[in-house]
């Protein structure tokens, strides 16, 4: 029995492939840190953050050779506390049932592509989640499937990431839409003329194309974003300054969620995106920051539900992922093996284990994702 897994091995690729084919966007753009090596639930896993470098505006000569610029290198964490796991259990009799009618290897591997999709999806969903929820600005109208048009906005959502400072020329730079915006993208007349939109993949596959140096892709984890309960709240803060990220409130009532997104009455361009909720009397939006500096008392506003379109760089958001760590000399497995989607970029350890007249194969991950950078963010609304 412990080459069980090898033997099925087959159904098993198979299987990754077909999931490898579901529609995911968040996953492949972000930056993926995967391993081999075991941890337990909780793990820490870190990243350094370089501040803004000092820039001198002069070279006096001298025999002195001067002092370099003392930097301050922050590092900031996040523990692997999200588990997804599936355990298919199987007895003799069932397998001589099933081998009746469509056989074992039917059933199994149809059972292992659905527990690989169940724990792709979850992933999925968590990144969309923390993504949006961390981006620094939105663009677009809540409760307006984007591109009805045209698609302008596009050059919009790269516009905040540009001016945030973060390249948008690398090939790094994701849009991740639902199937609503995809929708209205694909039926945009202009690019589905090959003529104009160079190729005809779009008219001929449906294929989307990247836009403005983004690559467009879509997602059924897209979240739909309920505003909360804010509304007559002010800014409680004489000395507000462009790049403040913490912005103190009073009067005002009801909540006002992470994912939020708010206005000020002197500066309605900018639409901020809360990343941490009301508490004590203050929320925090992403970075950079404010963009005009908010006046004391100034009237702040709730933006209206909507769905949350992202646009992200590749190294505003990260994915750990590990196998759940196992006691010295093993558990009761019998087999394991590792296998890889080759479309997510996700690693899944299936394991065999036996017991009294039945076996199971369990399929478990332990991830987290985390958003390093605000301001490699933005939403499109809609």
């Amino acid at each position: 029995m412990a080459n069980v897994l090898t033997n099925l091995a087959n159904d098993i690729m198979i299987a990754a492939d077909q999931v490898g084919r579901e529609a995911v966007g968040f996953i492949p753009s972000v930056t993926i840190n995967s391993g081999s090596e075991e941890a337990a639930q909780g793990d820490t896993v870190r990243s350094f953050v370089t501040p803004a470098a000092t820039v001198n505006t002069s070279a006096t000569p001298s025999m002195t050779i001067p002092e370099g610029d003392d930097q301050t290198v922050t590092t900031k964490t996040m523990a692997l506390d999200q588990i997804a796991s599936v355990r298919i259990p199987w007895t003799g009799e069932d397998i001589k049932h099933v081998n009746n009618g469509s056989g074992f290897e039917t059933v199994y591997g149809d059972q292992i592509k659905q527990a690989m999709k169940g724990i792709t999806n979850s992933i999925e969903s968590h990144i969309a989640t923390i993504a949006y929820q961390g981006a620094s600005r939105a663009v677009g109208t809540a409760g307006t499937t984007p591109f009805s048009s045209n698609h302008d906005t596009v050059a919009e959502a790269r516009q905040i990431i540009f001016d945030n400072g973060i390249p948008v020329d690398d090939n790094r730079l994701s849009l991740i839409l639902n199937s609503n915006a995809g929708t209205n993208l694909r039926n945009l007349a202009v690019l589905q003329k090959a003529n104009e939109s160079g190729n005809d993949s779009l008219l001929r596959q449906g294929t989307l194309l990247d836009l403005q140096g983004a690559m467009v892709k879509e997602s059924g984890q897209v979240v739909s974003h309920t505003k909360g309960t804010g509304a007559s709240y002010i800014v409680n803060d004489a000395s507000s300054a462009i790049g403040d990220t913490t912005i103190a409130t009073d009067t005002g009532s009801g909540t006002i969620l992470a994912g939020d997104i708010v206005t000020f009455n002197a500066d309605t361009t900018n639409k901020y995106v809360v990343n941490t909720a009301l508490s004590g009397g203050s929320f925090v939006i992403g970075d950079t920051g404010l963009r005009q500096a908010a006046v004391d008392n100034e009237a702040i506003t709730v933006g209206n539900s909507f769905a949350a379109n992202v646009m992200l760089h590749q190294s505003g958001v990260e994915l750990a992922m590990r196998p759940l760590a196992k006691p010295a000399g093993g558990d009761a497995a019998v087999d394991v093996m590792t296998v890889e989607d080759p479309f997510s970029g996700l690693v899944y350890q299936i394991s065999f284990y036996k017991g009294y007249n039945k076996a199971m194969i369990d399929i478990t991950v332990l991830y987290k994702a985390k958003v390093w950078n605000s301001d490699a963010i933005s939403l499109l609304i809609g």
